[in-house]
């Protein structure tokens, strides 16, 4: 369908908790495409959220296969329709970065394992186990489902927070 513009920080719509998708019509699979084709499109990206292409409704796609720290343990290409998370397991504490906050990185802790429950691009529930940097990328881009950033989950924007070399 279309590569689209990243949404950067401070736009308000990235704060913006959104609307579940009630019908997987033309609409959701135009949205679908979109996504998937700006992260592919990106060539660094391991996933993207709705809100990032200025959609408020709650859809991720997420593939970590190609990244160093994700190709030996994910699910390949995921499609996730209205997720959510229905069990997180340990912590750990990853430096992540977001297209929609491109000059810096930050030290997010985040849960180890989590058991994500969503539709597919088919309609069909599905539910994951996921763990490591999968794991991080999921928790990562449903936050953006709910109006956050990972600006807004680290301890301290002073020591944890880093601008990106260029």
């Amino acid at each position: 369908m279309a590569v689209r513009d990243i949404i950067l920080y401070p736009d308000p719509i990235l704060k913006t908790v959104c609307e579940p998708v009630t019908a997987l019509d033309e609409a959701a699979d135009a949205l679908v495409q979109d996504l998937l084709d700006t992260m592919t499109a990106s060539g660094h990206s391991v996933g993207v959220a709705a809100p990032q292409i200025g959609i408020t409704r709650r859809v991720v796609v997420v593939d970590v296969s190609g990244s160093k720290p994700g190709r030996d343990n994910n699910h390949g290409r995921l499609v996730m329709i209205n997720p959510g998370i229905i069990e997180r397991e340990g912590q750990e504490t990853m430096r992540e970065g977001c297209m929609s906050v491109p000059d810096y990185t930050g030290n997010v802790t985040r849960a180890e394992s989590v058991v994500v429950q969503f539709l597919d691009r088919q309609g069909r529930e599905r539910v994951i186990r996921a763990s490591g940097f999968e794991a991080v990328a999921i928790q990562h881009e449903l936050d953006h489902l709910d109006g956050l950033l990972f600006l807004d989950r680290v301890t301290s924007l002073k020591t944890d927070v880093f601008r990106r070399k260029r």
